[in-house]
Order: structure tokens, then C-alpha cells, then sequence
């Protein structure tokens, strides 16, 4: 699967967002995502599956539980894509930078 079609889904997006604060339990995760979104444990679990056959999560077993954690290497591969666009933005994103500091020096007394 390609790493779009996989972050493609709002629910593994929610998934990485969530282990991107750090490792969590499937159980905490399902009960967030399960929360949020409405589906069932059974398809949070095919979600995770998902994040797991792509790379782009790592699991280990802690007792009863599933700990998981974010895998970089798909990500850097997805930062690697996007950076011939980032051209496209960066010389914006700097000139409104300019723009609001000239504004924070204007409203000064």
C-alpha cells in the first residue's frame, strides 16, 4: 500500500497523530479512536493492521498488551515527496511572517 493510501484514511491519520505523542496501548488508542469516531473495536484493530503491514507503526507485546510506536522511515520517505512542493509555500510562509512582525511593530506605543 502506498503511504497516501494510507494516510489517506482520517482514522490511521488519528492513529499516528495519537502515537506521535508516544507509545500507547491498541486499548487506549481504540478507546480514543472508537470515541471519536464511532466504529468498532474490530475495525479500529483492521486500522492498525494497516499502520503495522505499511511501516509505518511498530508494535511489541508487554503482557496482555499491544504497545505501539511510530515507525519514522515512511515518514521521512513522505517528507522526501513533499519537499519538491515545499518551494511552492516556503516564500509565502516567510513574506506573512514579514507582514505580522511589521504588524507587531506597528502597534507598539
Amino acid at each position: 500500500m502506498h503511504a497516501f493510501d494510507v494516510l489517506g484514511d482520517p482514522v490511521r491519520r488519528r492513529l499516528l497523530e495519537l502515537l506521535a505523542q508516544g507509545e500507547r496501548s491498541s486499548g487506549d488508542m481504540t478507546a480514543i479512536v472508537q470515541a471519536e469516531f464511532g466504529i468498532t473495536q474490530s475495525a479500529v484493530s483492521q486500522h492498525l493492521k494497516v499502520l503495522r503491514d505499511s511501516g509505518f507503526a511498530l508494535v511489541r507485546v508487554d503482557g496482555a498488551r499491544r504497545i505501539y510506536a511510530v515507525e519514522a522511515g515512511p515518514m521521512r520517505e513522505v517528507d522526501a515527496w513533499l519537499e519538491q512542493f515545499r518551494g511552492f509555500w516556503a516564500p509565502k510562509l516567510e513574506a506573512l511572517a514579514t507582514e505580522v512582525a511589521r504588524g507587531k511593530r506597528g502597534r507598539r506605543p
